[in-house]
């Protein structure tokens, strides 16, 4: 079976059109405003462009409203086996070194096809248990340390909310489906500023019934545009329900430009990743990881991955990385 590997660049910021150095202007003009840590420290840290939250809502004509940081679990991450800015040449952090490059050079159209929406990455399984969160957010972190590009995290696996549980975000604090739902609610509103300076994350919010038709809506094409097109240093990452265990998965997917599937070895039956892969458009840039692999070196998890490339249903590439 082959193996793929992609990821992404470019994202948006908090919801402002316009270059970046632009909106630190605008930005300046607006009164200084407080920040409500989620958990742990105020980011006292955060970069100047950060401001621009306060521009958003000053530009639109709405409140100032609070900015929300996140203080995420470094150690615990690293405990885990993931990558982490403290320590850049661990294993699992080269491993994303290699993973992330293909990604990067395809929205940067320095890839051996083009499609619309590059910077949309999601990350997606057939079943669970086979380690999309894990991956999601390795290459959340390890597109953030890069020294241009900023990164926006998705938790769009709205039903389970494995990435917010596993960064040890509550469960409670508004996210994506809040989004899709209130009108006048903008992206600064729900966006979590983190500790890791070039890193943001949207948590997937409170759970809806409507959750499916919420991701379909007209909504929700106009925040992917959104985010797509709002800042050329941007890559926005998506943790992605299951194909074949939701129907959210498959509405995500018609919106974005890559998708990284994770196969866990020796778990998951060929049958199963046909199947899930036939639901995935032709006009996708579709990249495989093979993931728990017992052929090369793990981490405290058992992680680890084989590399390959392939676009739509082309698939080259090895098992063994």
């Amino acid at each position: 079976m082959s193996i793929i590997e992609k990821a992404i660049q470019k994202l948006n910021a908090d919801g402002v059109s316009g270059k970046g150095d632009d909106l630190d202007a605008k930005a300046a003009s607006v009164p200084e405003k407080s920040q409500t840590p989620i958990s742990g420290k105020s980011n006292s840290n955060a970069p100047a462009h950060d401001s621009v939250d306060a521009a958003v809502a000053a530009q639109s004509g709405g409140s100032v409203k609070t900015k929300h940081y996140m203080e995420l679990p470094l150690e615990k991450l690293s405990s885990m086996g993931m990558v982490t800015p403290d320590q850049p040449r661990s294993g699992i952090a080269e491993e994303n070194r290699i993973i992330k490059r293909p990604l990067l050079m395809n929205i940067a159209d320095q890839g051996a096809t083009s499609v619309n929406n590059p910077n949309l990455i999601m990350v997606t399984s057939a079943q669970p248990g086979e380690g999309k969160t894990f991956t999601a957010i390795n290459l959340a972190i390890s597109i953030a340390m890069e020294q241009d590009k900023t990164v926006l995290l998705v938790d769009a696996d709205v039903a389970k909310a494995s990435a917010a549980a596993m960064l040890g975000i509550p469960d409670d604090v508004p996210g994506l489906i809040d989004l899709l739902m209130e009108k006048g609610t903008q992206i600064s509103d729900v966006l979590l500023h983190t500790n890791i300076p070039n890193l943001r994350i949207l948590p997937a919010g409170h759970p809806h019934e409507r959750s499916t038709e919420l991701l379909a809506s007209s909504g929700m094409q106009r925040l992917m545009e959104e985010l797509a097109q709002r800042y050329p240093d941007r890559v926005i990452i998506f943790d992605s329900p299951p194909l074949l265990f939701t129907t959210e998965a498959g509405v995500l997917a018609s919106l974005m430009g890559q998708i990284v599937f994770v196969v866990a070895e020796k778990q998951t039956p060929q049958s199963k990743v046909t199947e899930a892969l036939s639901r995935l458009g032709e006009d996708k840039i579709i990249g495989l990881i093979l993931n728990k692999s017992k052929s090369q070196g793990k981490g405290a998890y058992g992680y680890s991955y084989g590399y390959g490339y392939g676009y739509g249903r082309e698939r080259t590439g090895n098992s063994g990385g």
